[in-house]
């Protein structure tokens, strides 16, 4: 399996239309032998959408993985300590998420698991999905495109005509960019028509 032994912090953040699909992959990285924790943002663990109910995905979460979530600072804090993971993912990755990672605001759980997780020079992969990456986010997204241990999941506009300034990542390309950045590489390319795949 392609997975084995390779443990993985898999960090969900509030774009809840995207959940149902990285869930998912979640599963399909625990099918191939990884070892996969849970760890949600605020939203995650409090929202209720019409995409789902927190509890419900909570659950989901739980079950997939065989393991307890990681919800709050003080938990996310000894990832970085302890060394628990090879590798940490944020998927969906929301705006406000790339924004504060970016700048060095840590004020989540799951942002404390990026930064704890980054002290001991691991990498981080970065799912984004957000309505204004090519708008106030498109720095942000440069400035972590070229931070190092950061690596980015191929994205494109997932609606130019409505939403023009919006990019999803292709979220089937999850794991090949974990094995890719486990061995310290980008995937490429990481701009990739969203529409046509």
């Amino acid at each position: 399996m392609k997975f084995e032994g390779l443990k993985i912090g898999f960090a969900i953040t509030g774009s809840h239309c995207t959940i149902n699909e990285v869930t998912k992959i979640m599963k399909g990285l625990v099918d191939e032998g990884a070892e996969v924790t849970p760890i949600i943002s605020y939203s995650v663990e409090s929202m209720d959408t019409r995409f789902g109910k927190a509890e419900d995905w909570k659950l989901q979460f739980r079950q997939i993985t065989q393991k307890e979530i990681i919800h709050t600072i003080p938990q996310a804090e000894p990832i970085g300590p302890k060394k628990m993971f090879d590798c940490v993912v944020i998927a969906p990755c929301t705006g406000n998420t790339l924004a504060k990672l970016a700048n060095g605001i840590i004020d989540t759980p799951v942002l404390m698991a990026a930064k704890s997780h980054l002290r001991n020079q691991r990498p981080v992969v970065l799912a984004i999905s957000s309505n204004d990456g090519l708008g106030l986010n498109a720095r942000n997204i440069g400035t972590l495109l070229i931070t190092k241990n950061v690596y980015l999941v191929p994205f494109g506009q997932d609606n130019p005509e409505d939403k023009a300034n919006s990019l999803v990542a292709h979220m089937d390309k999850i794991p090949e960019t974990i094995l890719m950045a486990y061995a310290g590489r980008q995937i490429q390319p990481i701009l990739v028509d969203y529409l046509g795949k």
